[in-house]
C-alpha cells in the first residue's frame, strides 16, 4: 500500500491521522486507531495494514487488529494482566476506543497522548496516560523511527508490584510468509523461552553467536528474550526488507516483568522480558519490545522505554 492510499483510507473512515516526516521516509500515526503508527519508506507502507480495522469499529464480539505499531499495557495475562478482566481475552475497551491528541508537532517529530483507564485481572481500576513521542530520522534507503513510549499512573493511591504490574509494551506488526525470520545476537539458549505451552524450538537455529527464528506462518508461537540481547531484527527476503528494533536500558528503579498471555489465575513469574517475537498462522508476525515497572507505583509515576525501529530496503 502507498502512503497516500493509507492517508486517504483514514480520511474515508472519518478517522484522524498525521504524517511525520514525509511520504518517502516517515510514519503515519492513527490518532483514532489506538495511536498506532505505520512505517513508510520509498512511498510504501511497510507495516502491516488491516483495512477492515481502519474502516470499521471494534465491538465486544470482535477485535479488529489494526497492524502497524501499537502501545499496549503489559502484562497481557496472569493475575495482574489487562486482557482477562472479564474472564475471557479481550483488548481493554479503554485502549481500543482511545482518541489520541497531539501535544507537539513538527515536520519530523510528534507527541501524541490519550487517557486510558485500565482494569487488571483482579478487578483493580488503574487510570493512566499513554504517550508516544515519535521522531523520524531518514537515511539512504532507510528510515529510523525513534519512539519514547510511556505510561503515567494517574491514580492517587500507591500500588505495590504484588497488586499491580504495569509497563509500556510496543508491538510492531508485519505481513510474513516463506523465508521470513527474526534474527538476534544470543549465545545462551536459556535467554530465549516459549510463552505458550507448545514448544517452538523447531523454528529456531543457532550458530556464530546468533539465533534465527522462523516467522513464516507455519506455527503459532511467542517467544520471550531476556535483557542480555541488545536488538532483534525481522527479515523478509520477498521484499528485501529488514526491520531492527533496539530498546534502550530501562530508567533507574524499573525492572522487566512477565508479559505472557497466561490464564488470569496464573501468578506472574519473576523472570522479565525485554523483547518478544510472535508468529501467527494467518500470515502476520510481531517484533515486540517492553519496558519495566517500579517496585511501587506512585501518583504521576512514569514507566517509559525508548525504542528505535530501523526500516531498510535492499534492492535485489
Amino acid at each position: 500500500m502507498k502512503a497516500n492510499q493509507l492517508i486517504k483510507l483514514f480520511a474515508k473512515a472519518g478517522k484522524r491521522a498525521v504524517l511525520v516526516g514525509d511520504s518517502d521516509a516517515g510514519a503515519i500515526v492513527g490518532l483514532d486507531l489506538e495511536g498506532r503508527w505505520f512505517g513508510v519508506l520509498g512511498g510504501e507502507v511497510l507495516s502491516r495494514v488491516n483495512t477492515e480495522a481502519v474502516l470499521g469499529q471494534c465491538t465486544r464480539e470482535q477485535y479488529l487488529n489494526p497492524g502497524g505499531d501499537g502501545l499496549w499495557p503489559a502484562p497481557e495475562g496472569t493475575t495482574l494482566g489487562y486482557e482477562y478482566s472479564t474472564g475471557a481475552w479481550r483488548v481493554p475497551p479503554g485502549l481500543r476506543a482511545a482518541r489520541f491528541h497531539l501535544t507537539h508537532s513538527s515536520k519530523r517529530s510528534v507527541t501524541v497522548c490519550a487517557e486510558v483507564d485500565l482494569i487488571n485481572n483482579q478487578g483493580l481500576g488503574i487510570p493512566t496516560l499513554f504517550a508516544r513521542q515519535i521522531t523520524i530520522s531518514p537515511g539512504r534507503s532507510a528510515v529510523t523511527v525513534r519512539v519514547i513510549e510511556s505510561i503515567t499512573y494517574l491514580g492517587c493511591r500507591p500500588l505495590r508490584r504484588s497488586e499491580c504490574l504495569l509497563a509500556p509494551w510496543s508491538l510492531c506488526q508485519f505481513d510474513c510468509g516463506p523465508g521470513c525470520e527474526v534474527v538476534f545476537p544470543c549465545k545462551r539458549k536459556a535467554a530465549v523461552w516459549d510463552l505458550y505451552d507448545q514448544p517452538s524450538d523447531g523454528q529456531r537455529t543457532w550458530g556464530s553467536g546468533m539465533c534465527r527464528t522462523q516467522t513464516d506462518g507455519t506455527q503459532r508461537y511467542q517467544i520471550a528474550i531476556d535483557a542480555e540481547v541488545p536488538w532483534i531484527e525481522f527479515r523478509d527476503p520477498r521484499r528485501g526488507l529488514t526491520v531492527r528494533r533496539t530498546a534502550a536500558p530501562l530508567p533507574q528503579g524499573q525492572s522487566f516483568l512477565d508479559i505472557r498471555d497466561a490464564a488470569p489465575d496464573v501468578l506472574p513469574r519473576k523472570k522479565g522480558v525485554r523483547y518478544s517475537v510472535y508468529s501467527d498462522l494467518s500470515g502476520f508476525m510481531e517484533i515486540e519490545a517492553a519496558g519495566g515497572c517500579p517496585t511501587v507505583l506512585r501518583s504521576d509515576g512514569v514507566m517509559s522505554v525508548e525504542i528505535s525501529t530501523r526500516f531498510a530496503i535492499t534492492k535485489g
